[in-house]
């Protein structure tokens, strides 16, 4: 009978390979940025329909990022309290107020995930939305803009955003989307990029518009504020509005150049016309004191405008030179991370 020959004494022992994780396999860890100003009264609505959305997607991982923007009531409490009942909540805490596009950048700053995303924490953006913004990820968008289709809001403030959205976008080098806030999703990549814009009067909807990389749009419905005021009343529009428009555009000071020619011309006009009434109708005196004043005004007023708006190029200027910290932060709370 053949015999199997037996392997040589010598010989070495099989090496059991360590099972690797196919990189495809490997769940994805989505962070979310949320900044909280004073928002007592519905962050623990917020929470809860946050978490019951994320409970549909088993396969990915989250990371819950709150930014306290410091808060004057007792939000930062209510935080501290979600983040002993869930590891996945790491809460920020600002030394004091350094206003919402600060705040978006320091949880940027801080989230590890493969995709972020931005949103506030009033409900008007619902959770479940946001999980779309993943789906158009998953499937190639590196940024993704959440557009308002529809929103709860007074007339005025619809007619002003509509307004402003679309003067904002004509009047700058950068294509903004129209009627989107800063509820998006950004790719690990342009999180990573968005980090080195260290500008302090920040607009970050317009400088992730102007990063490039594959852009779309995912359209919802906004609802109404679920507790508390706006964070965001007409004095803090007004000077996002600035900041958006200094930011990507030197319209402004186009327009006091035309301006100039504007009054220039107006002057001209009005100088051949006292000529041709002092030479064809001598009877017919100019009024003096009247037509003096109103001029005098116009240009004063003029003048007072064009120095305001060079006044606001320059003070971001000042404000840049500075090289002061974007905030401070009094102390990081828990995370997968903590010592607690």
């Amino acid at each position: 009978m053949a015999q199997t020959a037996s392997p040589p004494a010598h010989a070495p022992a099989p090496v059991a390979l360590a099972a690797v994780e196919p990189e495809s396999a490997r769940r994805s860890l989505i962070s979310y940025v949320l900044p909280v100003y004073n928002e007592q009264d519905g962050i623990t609505a917020f929470h809860a329909e946050l978490i019951a959305a994320l409970g549909s997607r088993p396969e990915l991982d989250f990371e819950l990022v709150y930014v306290n923007d410091g808060s004057a009531d007792g939000s930062l409490a209510l935080l501290k309290g979600l983040a002993e009942q869930d590891p996945r909540v790491k809460v920020v805490d600002f030394a004091r107020n350094f206003g919402h596009q600060i705040a978006i950048t320091a949880g940027l700053d801080l989230a590890a995930g493969d995709a972020v995303i931005v949103m506030d924490t009033d409900l008007q953006d619902p959770p479940k939305v946001s999980l779309e913004l993943v789906d158009a990820w998953q499937a190639g968008a590196e940024i993704v803009h959440a557009r308002r289709r529809t929103r709860q809001d007074t007339a005025f403030k619809r007619a002003t955003a509509h307004l402003y959205y679309r003067l904002l976008r004509s009047s700058t080098e950068v294509d903004i989307p129209l009627d989107t806030g800063d509820f998006r999703l950004l790719d690990r990549k342009v999180a990573d990029e968005l980090r080195k814009y260290r500008e302090r009067s920040r607009f970050v909807r317009g400088i992730v518009a102007s990063m490039g990389y594959a852009q779309t749009e995912v359209a919802f419905d906004r609802d109404e504020r679920f507790a508390g005021e706006t964070k965001y009343p007409l004095r803090k529009m007004a000077r996002l509005a600035v900041d958006g428009m200094t930011s990507f555009s030197t319209a402004p000071l186009k327009m006091i150049t035309r301006l100039g020619f504007a009054v220039l011309a107006l002057s001209l006009v009005g100088i051949l016309y006292a000529l041709a009434m002092k030479f064809f109708k001598p009877e017919i005196t100019v009024s003096g004191w009247t037509m003096l004043m109103c001029v005098v005004l116009f240009l004063g007023g003029t003048q007072m405008l064009s120095l305001g708006v060079i006044g606001t190029y320059i003070g971001r200027i000042y404000s840049e030179a500075q090289g002061r910290p974007l905030y401070l932060v009094r102390e990081v709370i828990g995370g997968p991370d903590s010592d607690d």
